[in-house]
């Protein structure tokens, strides 16, 4: 009998949800394909549609419907934030400074080097060796006056939590923009950007069981960004576009999903989690775990192999039905150590021998007992090739 194959990449992306995808068809079918910017019957039920998904995101996360901006994803909801605030800063006359974290998502990242192509300048704060952003550095560049801050909620390669609403408390004194990229905390954490002290929150629907191709922006005050995309007024003007309809009720439904289970998966990903990690240590003693000490999301477990290539681990769990990542999926074929583990002073030679399990909602038990059994044999196949390959 074939063994089924067990998927431990969750936080790379979800499967749709059939609720979301019987929530979305009835926008790709005949009767309500308009376009939401039409003011007949069909154009008025696409409406209908993105203001009832709008509702749902808004209340998943202690927003308003009106700060709800659909996005393509998280990657551009981070750029529509960060470059976003750096034009609305220019415009009122004040610095194009971004202040952003070294362990942040490489959309992040890659906003901020965008704002100093622009003319404006940088800040990367520094972390510990749990990922944990130094709240001193955050400290010294809001003495700068930044047109953002941006430090994402849970980190997307080993799971570390940030003290987000200090971080927003912080912000708020210095009467400065918080960005938070929730794409890995929504669905596993309470998520409001009420609490969180946020400006600005990023979420995406293929980590929640949506599509991929949707996310959103949360924007408290219009203000606060400017349009990065032009074209028509659709968004208040601020993501113009013909909206993705199917898209956003799909993650308007997702979003409400995610909200109603969060507590109970939660608890269920954090057992099934500690016992993958309990029994990885017991069968690989000298593995290293990475934030180990810091606190982190239920479903993320990020371990280092000394002597075993991450790629080849990778690869001989998957001829044993084993889906996991190296890090972050958008770090997939990289000859150098995620940006992500360089920043928290793992070593080179470690980081490059570190893979990453995450549990998702289909994760069950059974998943965990294969992954247990399967990970030391191809944890002592893969040390004894590489032992081969040194003698020879």
């Amino acid at each position: 009998m074939t063994t089924q194959p067990v998927y431990l990449d969750h936080a790379a992306t979800t499967p749709v949800r059939a609720e979301v995808l019987e929530a979305m068809l009835p926008f790709l079918g005949p009767t309500a394909f308009g376009n939401p910017a039409s003011a007949h019957r069909f154009g008025r039920t696409a409406r209908a549609g993105v203001e009832e998904a709008r509702r749902k995101v808004a209340a998943a996360v202690g927003a308003e419907p009106s700060q709800v901006i659909f996005t393509s994803g998280g990657t551009e909801a981070d750029n529509l934030a960060i470059v976003g605030a750096a034009l609305a800063a220019r415009a009122a006359g004040r610095p194009m400074h971004a202040a952003v974290c070294a362990t942040d998502h490489k959309a992040v990242l890659a906003a901020a080097h965008a704002v100093t192509r622009l003319g404006g300048t940088e800040t990367i704060l520094p972390v510990g060796p749990e990922g944990v952003v130094h709240l001193d550095a955050l400290d010294a560049a809001l003495q700068a006056q930044p047109a953002v801050v941006s430090v994402m909620w849970v980190n997307n390669e080993v799971g570390t939590i940030q003290p987000v609403e200090e971080i927003g408390r912080r912000c708020q004194a210095a009467s400065a923009l918080f960005h938070t990229d929730a794409v890995q905390a929504f669905g596993q954490l309470p998520v409001s950007v009420e609490s969180a002290g946020a400006s600005l929150l990023t979420i995406s629907g293929h980590k929640i069981g949506a599509p991929k191709g949707v996310g959103a922006l949360i924007v408290r005050s219009r203000a606060a960004i400017e349009a990065i995309i032009h074209g028509g007024s659709q968004q208040f003007g601020l993501r113009p576009g013909t909206e993705n309809v199917a898209g956003a009720v799909a993650l308007g439904r997702a979003a409400e999903l995610a909200a109603e289970d969060q507590a109970a998966k939660a608890a269920r990903l954090g057992r099934l989690r500690d016992d993958l990690a309990a029994r990885i240590r017991a069968s690989v003693p000298d593995v290293v775990w990475l934030a180990e000490r810091s606190p982190r999301a239920p479903h993320v477990l990020s371990v280092a192999v000394p002597g075993a290539d991450a790629e080849a681990l990778l690869m001989h769990l998957d001829l044993q039905g084993i889906a996991a990542s190296g890090g972050s999926a958008c770090n997939t074929g990289a000859a150098e150590p995620s940006h992500v583990l360089t920043a928290m002073g793992v070593p080179r030679a470690l980081a490059l021998c570190t893979v990453r399990f995450s549990l998702g909602r289909e994760t069950t038990p059974a998943d965990i007992d294969r992954a247990a059994d399967v990970f030391p044999v191809v944890v002592a196949k893969v040390r004894k090739l590489a032992g081969v390959l040194g003698r020879a």
